[in-house]
């Protein structure tokens, strides 16, 4: 299930189509980052390479130069070298990412700061995002700098440097088919691991026997990585938005908040169930969990093309007030509070936010000021939540420490919106069967 070099192809192709005449772009890979002394962390390719590439080595710098007669798709990166390849794995070389990657060229990364001035000289636009990588930023202004100081010998620099997230993002925002089929596995996989600790949850446990039982489960369905720190809650602990310790105690009596999903051939998922760790809600946390669950469905049910980003967000605001109202955790008038933002003590964040190969993915929200359209093939999360904070004296004691907040993750359509998280249950009911079931 991987995303083939003709799609690579295309994507480049259709970037290179939207730059400027006579212009270069500039795409660093991602770099090995230390975790402590000689270890490092476990490597992850910069998502905009990698949506351009497929590549997965560090230390690789990718070059679309269109109308260049030469070849316009150049790759600098790490030569074959069998003795580190010995400790640290198979490299590519200039000759595998030609043969198997599409490249028109490419060339040793040690060979960059030689060849990349010529390429870029004469070029009136430079693409390139500074700000990410300050060795690559110093890197970029050097080759400018070098060929300003040739301006006499006729040299002539390029003119401008622009962020080509403004073009690069608004591509990454619509998932293809191909896409959209690894996002479902994502999801697949991520939703067979929150049944599983649902199954798995017994008071006097720890919440990271939750956390490695979630880890276990992508894992073994190759997911090796997480697509963020898991959030595993307890009690007053599933106030925390992000909370990762992950260290408490869960006792009989209390809800568990787990916010978790794998990453899958690059792809995040990103799911939210809460539940109780004894296996039947309390009639106050069925009262609030209802509310939490009757705003997420209308904010689905909300979810369609040509609605705004932020409709979604505005019904769970309405439903969630009023909610609030009925249980007597607000007083007073629906839109009065809406508009005070009473709710946020409550409610203080989003309902949601795109997805694809970043968990909180690039894409503008808006568009010269006004909340964008939702279109097909952009992938959202719906994650409305409810917090009562175990030290808000303005509240019954019975509704203190209760947090509920509901994930799933939904691809709007041409009729409205599908979601690929329905592979675990979020009616209460089927959750205390499923968790009786164990």
């Amino acid at each position: 299930m991987k995303i083939g070099k003709s799609e690579y192809a295309l994507r480049r192709k259709r970037l290179m189509s939207e730059m400027a005449p006579d212009s270069v772009a500039i795409i660093p890979a991602a770099r090995e980052v230390t975790r402590s002394r000689d270890t490092a962390y476990p490597f992850r390719q910069n998502s905009d390479f990698y949506y351009l590439t497929g590549f997965q080595e560090p230390d690789a710098v990718l070059l679309l130069i269109p109308g260049r007669r030469q070849g316009q798709v150049l790759m600098f990166c790490r030569d074959r070298d069998p003795e580190r390849e010995l400790w640290d794995g198979y490299r590519e070389g200039p000759e595998g990412v030609v043969q198997r990657f599409g490249m028109n060229d490419a060339y040793p990364i040690s060979d960059l700061d030689e060849i990349a001035p010529g390429l870029i000289e004469g070029r009136s636009t430079i693409y390139y995002s500074m700000g990410h990588d300050d060795l690559v930023d110093r890197q970029v202004l050097g080759w400018v700098n070098h060929i300003r100081t040739q301006v006499r010998t006729g040299a002539k620099p390029p003119g401008d440097i622009s962020d080509l997230a403004f073009i690069l993002h608004e591509h990454r925002l619509i998932k293809s088919d191909s896409e959209l089929r690894i996002m479902q596995r994502a999801a697949d996989i991520s939703s067979e691991a929150h049944c599983r600790a649902m199954r798995e949850c017994r008071s006097g446990r720890f919440e990271y026997h939750l956390e490695s039982s979630i880890q276990h489960s992508f894992a073994e369905k190759g997911a090796r990585f997480p697509a963020y720190n898991s959030i595993v809650g307890s009690g007053k602990n599933a106030c925390c938005l992000h909370y990762t310790e992950n260290d408490a105690k869960m006792a009989d009596g209390d809800l568990v908040l787990i916010d978790a999903g794998c990453e899958y051939q690059g792809y995040a998922a990103d799911i939210t169930r809460t539940f109780p760790i004894n296996g039947r809600f309390s009639p106050e946390q069925r009262a609030i969990y209802n509310v939490v669950l009757k705003s997420q469905l209308a904010a689905i049910a909300a979810t369609k093309p040509g609605k705004k980003w932020n409709h979604p967000h505005d019904v769970t605001v309405k439903v969630i007030t009023q909610g609030l109202i009925d249980l007597g955790l607000l007083s007073g008038n629906l839109n009065d509070l809406i508009e005070s933002g009473a709710y946020t003590d409550f409610y203080m964040h989003r309902a949601g936010h795109w997805l694809g190969l970043d968990v909180h993915d690039v894409g503008d929200y808006r568009i010269n000021g006004k909340w964008r359209p939702l279109e097909p093939g952009m992938v959202l999360t719906i994650e409305p939540g409810i917090y009562v904070a175990a030290d808000n004296m303005t509240v019954d004691p019975k509704w203190r420490g209760i947090g509920v907040r509901i994930e799933d993750d939904v691809v709007v359509t041409q009729s409205g919106c599908h979601v690929l998280t329905s592979g675990v249950p979020k009616d209460a009911d089927e959750i205390e069967a499923l968790m009786a079931a164990a």
